[in-house]
């Protein structure tokens, strides 16, 4: 009884623990906000940000000047698409015009597409999409594609990428006409001349150097001269991918809009326009789906969602996009913003490896681009096409030269040189041919034939004197 009562006793004393009978599961929350856990430092998130605006921003502003697209609109759209496509996929999922019916839309030509028109293309691109997805054929498509044909598909998109960038680097662009005049060369000097265009590009390889991730080696080991010259060069390697390259080059390009033309402060007008739903007629449906979204659907098919899935396989390999998923997103997204006169819009893989190769590794990236682009469709609205037409086109040029180099790079791992021969053909038909589509559709029959030639003769019954041979043979023995 003492030794119980004893403040110091050595009784040894149970203690019970409650163990809940389920497993206690995070707040709902939790997968949400996954995607803004950034994968890199957030410098990286922020330079992959604006890794395809090389493409957003020339479509955008030539759909604005020639066809009158409500500028606020689209932008307060697009980020919603952002914001909602990074915290689903958790990878730096673009948000891209469609680029054929912006091909179609902005043409040399007696009539440009009206907006009805531009949006009842986009809606019946988006339900071919969603029909697709929805069903599970996008997934089947995307399971018996030949790899080396989505190679080719992704090698032609990329040179086309860089071919364009060269051009906006070289030549003096006009978005209003959409045109590129070849016999006026850009100047040298200037606040858009080349060697600006230059210093930007080089600047943007001293920062980001090939588009390679640094490797995270110890700084522990022997001190030897060796083992200190490596350490003193990761260390810099280090500190120059810290830098987001492709962030500053952009803002910089902002701030020259202001020195080309100071009359754009004057011009401005806050607040974002009216939204309003698209009337579209009969006549706007059926000129929307011949001239433009009859060319602009295998483009989707392709470069949209077999495309942007195989690239995220390479990019990504634990976070694979599954291509049904990929399919109905771009359905949906166009099914709602497109009656309201935005701009239609797609995943394309030239945008996914331009934020890659600028740093972009989770959804944080496209978080960041999404919310940049609702502060300026709210706060600027309308007005803001006054700066984006005095952005200079060289940078928007250098900026896509890396997207358009990295997509195209994609395409290394065909290892041997049957794949290179179908990649190679399929990428030169759709560069040639100005489709993806035809390219496409000759690297399929090329894949076929050369599968064909290879096939055991036997199983088509071509050879069954083979099996007469031996029979032959042991008679002449006996």
């Amino acid at each position: 009884m003492e030794d119980l009562d004893h403040p110091n006793s050595t009784t040894t004393t149970t203690t019970t623990t409650t163990t809940p009978l389920l497993p206690q599961r995070p707040p709902w929350h939790h997968n949400l906000l996954r995607p803004l856990r950034p994968k890199t430092a957030i410098t990286g998130e922020l330079g992959g940000a604006v890794g395809d605006l090389g493409t957003y921003i020339p479509i955008v502003l030539a759909l604005t000047l020639i066809n009158h697209l409500d500028l606020s609109t689209t932008l307060i759209f697009t980020s919603l698409y952002n914001i909602t496509t990074g915290l689903l996929f958790n990878i730096p999922m673009p948000v891209q015009p469609m680029k054929s019916i912006a091909a179609v839309a902005t043409a040399e030509s007696s009539s440009h597409l009206t907006i009805p028109q531009i949006s009842a293309a986009g809606i019946c691109t988006a339900g071919v999409l969603l029909v697709l997805g929805a069903t599970g054929l996008m997934s089947f498509f995307y399971k018996f594609i030949p790899l080396p044909v989505v190679r080719g598909v992704q090698l032609s998109q990329g040179l086309a990428f860089a071919f364009s960038a060269i051009k906006y680097i070289r030549y003096e662009q006009d978005f209003v006409s959409s045109k590129t005049n070849s016999s006026d060369p850009r100047s040298w000097f200037g606040l858009d001349g080349l060697v600006l265009a230059l210093s930007a590009l080089c600047f943007l390889i001293l920062t980001t150097g090939s588009g390679d991730s640094v490797p995270q080696h110890s700084e522990r080991g022997e001190s030897t001269p060796e083992n200190r010259s490596r350490r003193c060069l990761q260390r810099r390697l280090r500190t120059l991918s810290s830098i987001p390259g492709a962030l500053l080059v952009f803002l910089f390009g902002l701030a020259l809009c202001f020195l080309r033309d100071p009359s754009i402060i004057k011009d401005l007008r806050f607040g974002p326009s009216k939204i309003q739903l698209v009337k579209i007629t009969w006549e706007d449906w059926k000129i929307g789906f011949l001239r433009a979204a009859i060319p602009q659907i295998p483009l989707s098919i392709l470069n949209s969602v077999i495309a942007v899935c195989k690239l995220s396989a390479d990019l990504f390999p634990d976070r694979e996009l599954s291509a049904t998923t990929v399919s109905v997103s771009v359905g949906a997204m166009n099914l709602v913003g497109c009656w309201f006169g935005a701009m239609p819009v797609c995943h394309g893989a030239g945008g996914l490896a331009g934020q890659y190769r600028f740093g972009g590794r989770s959804g944080l990236s496209v978080v960041f681009l999404g919310i940049g682009k609702l502060v300026l469709g709210l706060v600027f609205g309308n007005s803001f096409v006054r700066i984006l037409s005095q952005f200079p086109i060289g940078i928007l040029g250098v900026l896509l030269l890396f997207a358009g180099i990295e997509l195209a790079m994609a395409s290394r791992d065909m290892n041997t040189k049957e794949d290179s021969f179908v990649m190679l053909v399929c990428a030169a038909v759709s560069l040639t041919g100005s489709s993806a589509a035809m390219g496409f559709g000759c690297g399929i029959v090329l894949f076929l034939l050369l599968k064909l030639r290879r096939m055991e003769c036997s199983s088509l019954g071509f050879w069954r004197s083979e099996s007469k041979a031996p029979a032959a043979d042991d008679e002449n023995e006996v």
